[in-house]
């Protein structure tokens, strides 16, 4: 490229990435038209071919609260106390959701994009970014929805409360999709290597979300399962979960020490995702 007129200067230059760290926000801001590009795609395609387009949304959250409620609180008979227990469940699942959709969204980018990677330079991290700002959207669908079924349930004679807390919600949720995007850049990071880690991801949620307290309250577990509950509380979505349901629904409690505990883990897992996520963009071309 040739230097501006009058000056020596370049108006770009591409160099090898030397640093063993790096955010590189200066240039992702840089392209954040092909950000917004990438958030549009994720959000149109998905379900530009279907029957019920973004319907599907709306109907996973509900259809798996309703059999959330059938089988932990009607058949189990786990107690919500004064909360309806469709509520209850709607709650956990909704941030859930968020989570799982982040996590399995960007597991996959090396793979799914070397099309794309092998034939033109932008800044990487893009592509999962894009992938947790596309789900934020989807995530407010599914608020919207909840909050639909929270008013129907206050006006039936609930006994629903909000309480000043709830203010803080948006950076809870922050932290859940940056523990998805963290925890997603280093699986995908591992499968460009080994491949068979994608098939185990969804075994792999499906056991995680059954102790990170979706379905039940933390103290449930820790008053049954004393012996086991120790697994719960070092797991950080349980206490990510077990918050939300305290400023959406006012039942619960808080643990301070939890939210330290889980907020340090979070930003330790993205911090180490995006190390090894800027280093295996070097080479992952040779073993996609």
């Amino acid at each position: 490229m040739n230097p501006t007129p009058n000056s020596n200067e370049w108006l770009f230059e591409i160099t090898p990435k030397n640093k063993f760290f790096s955010l590189n926000l200066r240039e992702v801001w840089r392209y954040r038209d092909l950000l917004f590009l990438f958030v549009k795609r994720d959000i149109i395609t998905v379900y530009k071919q279907t029957v019920l387009g973004p319907l599907w949304y709306l109907i996973q959250p509900l259809f798996t609260s309703i059999t959330f409620t059938i089988i932990f609180n009607k058949v189990a008979g786990i107690d919500t106390g004064a909360i309806p227990p469709f509520l209850f469940n709607l709650a956990g699942i909704m941030v859930w959701n968020y989570f799982t959709s982040c996590l399995t969204g960007t597991s996959d980018t090396f793979r799914s994009n070397a099309a794309i990677f092998g034939k033109v330079y932008f800044p990487r991290i893009i592509t999962p970014l894009s992938i947790v700002i596309s789900n934020l959207i989807k995530f407010g669908i599914q608020f919207f929805i909840f909050v639909i079924f929270y008013i129907f349930f206050y006006w039936q004679g609930a006994d629903l409360s909000l309480n000043s807390s709830l203010l803080f919600f948006p950076i809870l949720i922050a932290f859940m999709g940056i523990l998805g995007l963290g925890l997603g850049m280093l699986i995908s990071s591992m499968v460009t290597k080994y491949r068979d880690l994608n098939n185990l991801l969804g075994f792999g949620i499906q056991l995680l979300m059954y102790i990170s307290a979706v379905m039940y309250p933390m103290e449930l577990i820790k008053a049954k399962l004393p012996k086991f509950g120790w697994i719960v509380e070092y797991n950080p979505l349980a206490y990510v979960i077990e918050t939300s349901r305290y400023m959406l629904l006012n039942i619960g409690s808080i643990s301070i020490l939890g939210l330290v505990y889980t907020m340090a883990l979070t930003l330790a897992v993205f911090f180490a995702g995006l190390l090894v996520f800027n280093r295996t963009e070097k080479s992952f071309i040779d073993t996609v």
